[in-house]
């Protein structure tokens, strides 16, 4: 058998090497394709994270109401057909118990005082000539000099004249109030709410004149549902926010006896600090502070409204979002009560808090504050400061 050359060996060389080349290439291809994992998903959003905390918060009751005054005097005119000359007080004075608050014109009344004192004078001297003549005839019965019939004609005589003084007096001191009565007085200490009253006009008797919040004292009457009333005691403290935005506090005074058949609502009487912001006839919506009980709080941002519901989303695997439908409850500042649905909310889960209001079911994100117990370390379940420093993003 004829023996290779030396060039045909050679040729068969370079072949088997480029065949061992091409199969050591493709064998190392396919290892590093096997080794590659899949692609993640990419982030649709940057959020940052959080926790739910437990927080001992107040306990209260909502509800709504006007401010009226506690009392409210009606000031009239207790004489009709004077002139009224003078009036010293206007909406919003303060005044004082017996303080002038408008004057009528006194020259008549004042002239009938005089008349009748004078009648008083003249009723009183028929009665001394009565009372003379009367000791006389007592002297002059036994003597004979009068019979007793006379005797009796004067006793009756001086009778009559002091019933007569008696009569004249009254009529003088009723006179001497109508005088009085010239003057408009307060009934009591307190702000004048209402003027009407005129300088110039002729007022009839009763006319209102001024009307008078009494001792300045106000009060919101809270429209609370049969069913919280009971939860309502005297005494309770309560916080009052009015239309001006100022809150105010106060104190409970007194519950209606009665329920509004129409409405089920019932009036709590809440007295207001006097002086205060609020302003009688003013609207109001106020908290009852019935006590205090631990409630599982989250951010207000950490919280979606959708379709009138209330979601938050958990982080789960993957840096993949978990909607759950919550309910609400308290809100003090910028945290919110979850209630209802809290079973499926612990303070373990990490929750998203800022871009929330961005995100679906499902969505992938990116977490640019990664806080302690997210899906990569469940075992920490120490809660997280809520406001915790951005990292760099990944």
């Amino acid at each position: 058998m004829k023996k290779p050359s030396f060039k045909q060996a050679a040729i068969v060389a370079a072949v088997v090497v480029i065949a061992s080349g091409a199969f050591w290439a493709t064998t190392s291809n396919h290892a590093k394709s096997g080794d590659k994992e899949p692609a993640k998903p990419k982030a649709s959003l940057t959020v940052t994270t959080t926790k739910a905390q437990t927080i001992d918060w107040p306990l209260s009751l909502t509800a709504n109401g006007s401010i009226a005054a506690w009392q409210e005097a009606v000031v009239g005119s207790e004489l009709g057909g004077l002139l009224l000359a003078e009036v010293r007080v206007n909406v919003g004075d303060v005044v004082k118990r017996g303080q002038v608050l408008a004057r009528f014109t006194n020259e008549s009344v004042a002239a009938q005082v005089a008349q009748q004192k004078a009648a008083v004078e003249e009723a009183r001297a028929a009665l001394s000539e009565a009372d003379a003549n009367a000791e006389r005839a007592r002297t002059l019965v036994n003597s004979g000099a009068l019979s007793g019939q006379q005797t009796t004609q004067y006793e009756v005589a001086e009778r009559s004249a002091k019933a007569r003084l008696l009569s004249a007096q009254a009529a003088l001191e009723m006179q001497q109030i109508r005088l009085r009565q010239t003057e408009v007085i307060a009934p009591d200490d307190g702000v004048i709410s209402s003027r009407s009253a005129t300088v110039g006009a002729v007022a009839s008797q009763g006319q209102e004149l001024f009307k008078l919040i009494r001792q300045s004292r106000l009060e919101w009457r809270a429209e609370v549902n049969a069913t919280d009333l009971l939860q309502i005691k005297v005494g309770q403290a309560v916080k009052l926010r009015v239309t001006n935005g100022v809150l105010v506090d106060g104190k409970v005074r007194m519950i209606a006896p009665t329920v509004d058949p129409a409405t089920r609502n019932a009036l709590v009487y809440v007295d207001l600090p006097v002086p205060g912001s609020a302003h009688a006839g003013m609207f109001g919506t106020g908290q009852f502070l019935l006590g205090r009980a631990e409630a599982l709080t989250l951010p207000q941002s950490a919280v979606v409204m959708r379709d009138g519901f209330s979601y938050v989303y958990q982080l789960g695997k993957d840096d993949k979002v978990i909607q759950t439908k919550v309910n609400l409850g308290r809100r003090v500042g910028e945290r919110i009560e979850v209630v209802d649905g809290a079973s499926s909310i612990t303070p373990a889960m990490v929750l998203i808090e800022k871009g929330a209001g961005f995100l679906a079911d499902g969505d992938t994100v990116r977490v640019a504050n990664p806080v302690a117990g997210s899906a990569a370390n469940p075992a920490d379940t120490k809660p997280a400061a809520a406001n915790a420093a951005p990292l760099a993003l990944k």
